[in-house]
């Protein structure tokens, strides 16, 4: 990576930020499909997004598109991954090993995105011990020594929403700096360093219904 399409990551707009995983996402499969170099009209047609709107947003952080030639998508998926943190190695825990938390944990999800799971906690008895995704669930009372022994960057919250900020708290004063947070609730941790994303999937169903209701 070149000093310019360092400066030029760190200017991308935050609409530009949001679409980012979507990209790394395609070209993730066009790898896995053994295709090295890809047109943005070719990726317009995947994405269902315009070619003119592609090309613009991979402009922001270097000339990975050569006229004639299309996108390495080798290149262009490396660069993506490093703004998006994947090689960076981050650490997860999952707090609630309920059945949310056991499907993401076995989804494969944190492996693809270069986020290795490292522990499951639960407030159940009957839970607490149990092998999810080949981790042994602990107790959440154990929670924020292990994350601040071990050095966690995340924790996915699939807690009940009376439970989800004091626990959220207790790990942020662990060290833990980023929340995946599917409670229900808007979570806020007031901390400068600690960044939240809140997943409500409600929402993205009520869209839905939106959407059909206006066709």
């Amino acid at each position: 990576m070149t000093q310019n399409q360092n400066e030029a990551s760190k200017k991308i707009s935050p609409a530009v930020k949001n679409r980012l995983p979507r990209y790394y996402r395609y070209l993730s499969d066009l790898l896995r499909n053994e295709k090295c170099k890809i047109s943005s009209e070719e990726l317009s047609k995947l994405m269902a997004v315009t070619a003119s709107q592609i090309r613009q947003d991979l402009n922001c952080f270097g000339g990975f598109g050569q006229q004639g030639y299309g996108y390495n998508i080798e290149q262009l998926h490396d660069e993506i991954g490093r703004i998006l943190g994947v090689k960076r190695g981050f650490s997860a825990v999952v707090a609630g090993a309920g059945n949310l938390g056991t499907t993401l944990s076995k989804s494969g999800i944190f492996t693809k995105r270069g986020v290795a799971l490292m522990a499951l906690f639960d407030i159940n008895p009957k839970v607490i011990g149990r092998k999810i995704a080949g981790l042994s669930v602990m107790d959440i009372k154990g929670a924020a020594q292990y994350c601040r022994e071990n050095e966690v960057d995340i924790a996915v919250l699939t807690l009940p929403k009376d439970e989800t900020k004091p626990v959220a708290e207790m790990l942020a004063e662990a060290g833990v700096k980023g929340f995946w947070n599917f409670s229900n609730m808007e979570l806020k941790i007031e901390k400068p360093d600690v960044k939240v994303q809140n997943i409500h999937m409600g929402d993205s169903l009520m869209m839905l219904c939106q959407q059909l209701n206006n066709s």
